[in-house]
Formats: structure tokens, C-alpha cells, sequence
């Protein structure tokens, strides 16, 4: 049996780095990069005629931002898995691309062996934040903790909260755990409830510090 290739576009406003990008992948047999672009306009443009496997995009860009070229592609291409690549080790900005619906951030220093595994692990469904990722989404983890809510979350609430906080919205969730969408929504508000929590963000938080999203 042949082995999947993975299909990539590399969305990056500055071609040197695009081109970088493309020498460290080009030797890789599992990958095939399928296209560049230079803004998140392009790379909208690219996902409906590539069709591409994951796509690889920088934050900072002109025309549409990575912010908001994440959210469109999430929306429109569901099937097509966003990993940030980009020099910003901001907590903000890794938070909002989660719920934007990216399924990873990698800073630009990682080595091409953990960008591939990065590639990888999305393809295959998972989550991957690099190491300097995941040491700025801690970093301020160290802050007073909200009130307690009134209970421990059960086990499918778990799981829906993971769905949640990695960027899949009330369909997705309810599709992938053969639920209802208003049951979906009941755990939602539950969620929220149990653990005193009312932002997108705080979800996320609570998620990755108990071990619910995966990191590297």
C-alpha cells in the first residue's frame, strides 16, 4: 500500500521565508508542497483550488491577517487543518488561533523534524504546540485561580470540552460524538457553569491545564 502524502500550502508574507520553508519540507517523501501564498486572501484562494491536506500560515500578513484568514478556512473548509507557524510567542495570540480553529502553533526556530511532526500530527487529527508555545501558555498559568464552580466535569463533558478548545464548533462536536446539536449545547452551558467559566479563552486555559489538549 502507498503511503499518504500529505499536501501542504505554505501561507508566509515574505518569500525568503517561504522559501526556506519549502527547502526544509522538500526532502520530506510524506509531504508535498502543493502551493505557496502571501497573504490569508491567497491562501483562502489556494485551499478551494489545492484542496490541501494542512495548511502552514504565518499570523502577521497584509490583506486578511492569519487571525482572520484561520477563522474563514475553519469555517469554509472544515476538512483542511490549520498549524501556525510564526515568530509571535504571544499567549493572546495562541489562545485566539485555538478558537479560531487552528490545531497547532509552532514558533519559526523549531527544527524541520519537529515542523514535520507538527505537519503530522494535525493531518492526523491531533493538536501540537512547540516548545516555546507551550512555555508561553503556561507562563502566566501561575496567576489566582477563579472561584471554584459547583462540580468536576463528567467524562463526555470532557470530551466535549476538548472539541470545544480545539476550535470545533457545535456541528463538528456534535457529528464527531453522535450527539444532538442542542445537547451539545446543554454541555456547553454546563461546562460553563460547573467551572465558573464564561470566556472562549478560559475554556481553552482549563483545558490545557488539565491535560486535555496535548501539547509537545
Amino acid at each position: 500500500m502507498t503511503a499518504k502524502v500529505i499536501r501542504v500550502v505554505l501561507v508566509d508574507d515574505h518569500p525568503l521565508v517561504l522559501d526556506g520553508i519549502r527547502s526544509r519540507l522538500e526532502d520530506e517523501a510524506g509531504i508535498e508542497v502543493v502551493a505557496t501564498a502571501t497573504n490569508g486572501a491567497e491562501a483562502l484562494a489556494c485551499a478551494a483550488r489545492h484542496h490541501p491536506d494542512v495548511m502552514l500560515m504565518d499570523v502577521s500578513m497584509p490583506v486578511l491577517n492569519g487571525f482572520d484568514a484561520t477563522r474563514q478556512l475553519c469555517q469554509q473548509h472544515p476538512e483542511i487543518k490549520v498549524l501556525i507557524l510564526s515568530m509571535h510567542d504571544n499567549r493572546e495570540y495562541i489562545l485566539q488561533l485555538i478558537q479560531s480553529g487552528a490545531r497547532g502553533y509552532i514558533l519559526k526556530d523549531v527544527s524541520s523534524e519537529e515542523m514535520v511532526k507538527a505537519i503530522e500530527t494535525v493531518d492526523q487529527g491531533g493538536t501540537y504546540f512547540s516548545a516555546g508555545a507551550s512555555q508561553t501558555l503556561f507562563s502566566r498559568f501561575d496567576e489566582p485561580p477563579s472561584p471554584p464552580g459547583t462540580g468536576v466535569l463528567t467524562r463526555r463533558e470532557e470530551m466535549v470540552l476538548k472539541l470545544l478548545a480545539e476550535g470545533r464548533n457545535n456541528k463538528e462536536i456534535a457529528r464527531e460524538l453522535d450527539i444532538s446539536v442542542r445537547t451539545v449545547e446543554t454541555h456547553r452551558q454546563n461546562i460553563k457553569t460547573k467551572l465558573n467559566i464564561q470566556t472562549a479563552a478560559g475554556l481553552v486555559r482549563y483545558a490545557i491545564e488539565h491535560n486535555l489538549i496535548q501539547l509537545s
